[in-house]
């Protein structure tokens, strides 16, 4: 796995997990990561390895240079020089040209395209990796990790059909907002397409805890759109949802479709998580579990629980002691310490309060949770408006953040805003 993990800088994690690519007497290795003729490893740079594994990977379209900057480069700003010299490195490990173009066809002024006749296969699936190498390699602490996979058509569905693609591009966008949720790219969860996926399988090669799978039914004007949240561990299904709706009536409601599903899963994820850690001994907890079995004491409102949430962000902390979320945590508990009276001195809690939501916002400045707490610190001092900004940034940091919108009600509100409160209340 450590080999694995070092290319992940090169590209997604779901290309260096036991795809296979057999192009003439090539063979293209993503859990080894290296290119082989006749079984012998081809000398190959790592980046224009990453390049040629983008195309080959995605053989079934045009791949463009922004393509191939996001995914190889990371976003970063490079030349076209360097991106034509990758491709002529690719061209000559494979034997091919530029004049000649039998493996990689360049399209002026469009991109590039695999051309080769391909053969994909997925070596030793019926040996998941242990979950555990998973997790320990990709990151620290580890936090909760989905893929949403392209929903699967029952019935003819015509011009419907690209919902069961639109649909799950829509909840991967909205979703990538929850920073507190890795989610699997695109281009990589959807090269999973099954109309019964294997849930293990899935969590196996995009190395993932969750998974979101859907499905759309068509029977002539009505649609049934199914979505399912399961456990890629121990293939558990968490949580799942049907809407009926009119066929012409589908992209009017599709964001609503959207908000609903992230705002489930942005309960029924942490709650899962608190109730995996609470099965583990203190020991055995990261700094991740720790948080979710602290989010789950946090929402209790007593003074029992706000105290057990604090020891368990805490403990987070001494793990992990750039973690956002938690110092976000730290703020909410103290926040209510204060503004409830579980504290005995309140000016205390409401100092600790805003100490958190500053080192929260240190942390991550883009968390919408840190950006919650950092506003509502504001009002232990009375200075409710000076908080406003930091809530409007919450929710426009994810749109969907009930949370972020209720405390924006109350702000409102008590500023003397009363109905674009009540509207934000009403949309929380």
């Amino acid at each position: 796995m450590q080999t694995v993990w070092r290319v992940c800088e090169f590209l997604p994690i779901w290309y260096a997990n036991g795809m296979v690519w057999q192009i003439g007497p090539y063979e293209l290795d993503g859990d080894r990561f290296e290119l082989r003729l006749d079984g012998v490893a081809v000398a190959i740079e790592p980046q224009v390895l990453a390049v040629l594994m983008h195309l080959v990977a995605h053989r079934d379209r045009l791949v463009t240079r922004d393509d191939l900057i996001a995914t190889v480069w990371n976003g970063r700003i490079v030349s076209e020089a360097a991106i034509s010299s990758r491709i002529k490195s690719a061209r000559q490990a494979l034997g091919d040209s530029g004049d000649r173009q039998t493996m990689i066809r360049t399209v002026h002024g469009k991109g590039f395209r695999f051309v080769h006749d391909t053969v994909a296969s997925v070596p030793a699936v019926a040996a998941p990796l242990p979950l555990a190498a998973v997790v320990v390699e990709r990151a620290a602490p580890e936090r909760p990790s989905i893929a949403v996979l392209p929903f699967s058509l029952v019935g003819a569905a015509g011009p419907h059909a690209i919902i069961a693609e639109a649909l799950p591009q829509d909840l991967i966008s909205d979703l990538s907002r929850l920073h507190w949720l890795f989610v699997i790219a695109r281009g990589s969860s959807f090269q999973l397409r099954a109309t019964d996926p294997d849930i293990r399988q899935v969590g196996v090669l995009l190395g993932v805890n969750y998974c979101l799978s859907g499905r759309v039914e068509v029977a002539g004007q009505r649609l049934t759109i199914d979505v399912e949240l399961s456990d890629t561990r121990d293939c558990g299904i968490i949580w799942n949802e049907r809407h009926q709706i009119a066929a012409d009536d589908i992209h009017a409601v599709r964001a609503q479709i959207c908000s609903g599903v992230i705002a489930a899963l942005d309960l029924q994820i942490p709650a899962h998580e608190a109730r995996i850690a609470r099965l583990r001994s203190p020991s055995q907890l990261d700094a991740w579990a720790s948080y979710h079995l602290g989010l789950q004491h946090m929402y209790r409102f007593n003074p029992a629980d706000n105290a057990q949430a604090l020891r368990q962000f805490d403990h987070a902390l001494s793990l992990a002691p750039e973690f956002a979320r938690a110092h976000a945590g730290l703020s909410y508990c103290h926040f209510q310490s204060a503004l409830v009276g579980y504290a005995p001195d309140p000016a205390v809690a409401s100092a600790a309060a805003f100490r958190s939501a500053e080192a929260a916002i240190a942390a991550d400045r883009l968390d919408p949770f840190a950006n919650m707490t950092m506003g509502r610190a504001f009002w232990l001092s009375g200075q409710v408006e000076h908080g406003m900004s930091w809530l409007d940034q919450a929710v426009a940091l994810n749109p969907n953040y009930a949370q972020g919108i209720y405390s924006r009600a109350w702000a409102r509100t008590i500023t003397g805003n009363g109905v674009d409160g009540g509207a934000d209340a009403d949309l929380a």
